[in-house]
């Protein structure tokens, strides 16, 4: 009921006109599809995501592997470390990166050019360095959990045939570890989405270009009441995610 009947309505309004109420057929997403802004946003986010995701799993697993071989104590220490970025970091981000941020006064001490890092190129770097710190905690742990689940007398007999740790690696945690694969590459898909609050927040409606996300003009769109070009963009929006969802589990299904 809450769920289902709003999603159906918003494919419903995708193919009505947002004031007349009339039927307009494709005519929704021919102009969402040549809109420039949204062209744009959806280059930037699928520039963020071929970033982000694979740099977040790959280091995440790295750094759970290197956790995982301590004592117990010690893992426990570092793991709460790495999830105390989980809070918000956009106030951070504004207090380093904005025109009087801390970098910039740090250029001033050394009589360095000041930048106003959220209004170039580098903003992007910015955004990406935010979704990665916030999310490597959250993902260290589910990679941790499923380290947790590979029997130790595995590794000790694959040691006994003279098996190295990198081997052992490739042979024995990876090929476990790969239901926790899914599940945290998915997670890291939809959490992606999450990091417009951040960039929302130290950079406002209108953010530099190359950091203009899909959420950012979906927020445009929703003050602007433009219901029809707004739900046309979500169908599409939420397509290329189920897609690429249903792709991960056939990739996974096969490895399994």
């Amino acid at each position: 009921i809450f769920w289902l009947i709003p999603y159906v309505d918003v494919i419903r309004r995708s193919f009505f006109g947002a004031v007349s109420g009339n039927f307009t057929g494709l005519k929704n997403y021919i102009n969402v599809c040549s809109n420039q802004a949204f062209r744009l946003a959806a280059k930037n986010t699928v520039r963020f995501f071929a970033v982000c995701i694979p740099t977040l799993i790959i280091l995440s697993l790295i750094i759970a592997v290197l956790l995982n071989g301590l004592k117990q104590t010690k893992r426990q220490l570092l793991k709460t470390a790495f999830l105390l970025p989980m809070a918000s970091v956009s106030l951070l981000w504004k207090v380093l990166f904005n025109g009087q941020g801390l970098l910039n006064h740090f250029l001033t001490f050394f009589s360095l050019q000041k930048i106003d890092w959220l209004n170039t190129q580098a903003s992007f770097s910015v955004l990406v360095s935010s979704y990665i710190w916030r999310n490597l905690g959250y993902d260290i742990v589910l990679w941790l959990a499923g380290l947790s689940g590979i029997s130790v007398s595995l590794y000790e007999a694959a040691k006994v045939d003279g098996a190295n740790s990198w081997k052992c690696f490739t042979s024995i945690t990876m090929p476990n570890l790969m239901p926790s694969l899914f599940t945290i590459a998915v997670l890291s898909l939809l959490n992606g989405f999450k990091v417009f609050r951040e960039a929302y927040l130290v950079a406002g409606d209108y953010p530099q270009e190359s950091m203009y996300l899909l959420q950012h003009l979906f927020n445009n769109w929703y003050r602007d009441l433009a219901i029809d070009k707004m739900s046309a963009a979500a169908v599409l929006t939420s397509a290329v995610i189920l897609v690429l969802i249903l792709m991960l589990q056939k990739a996974w299904e096969k490895e399994d």
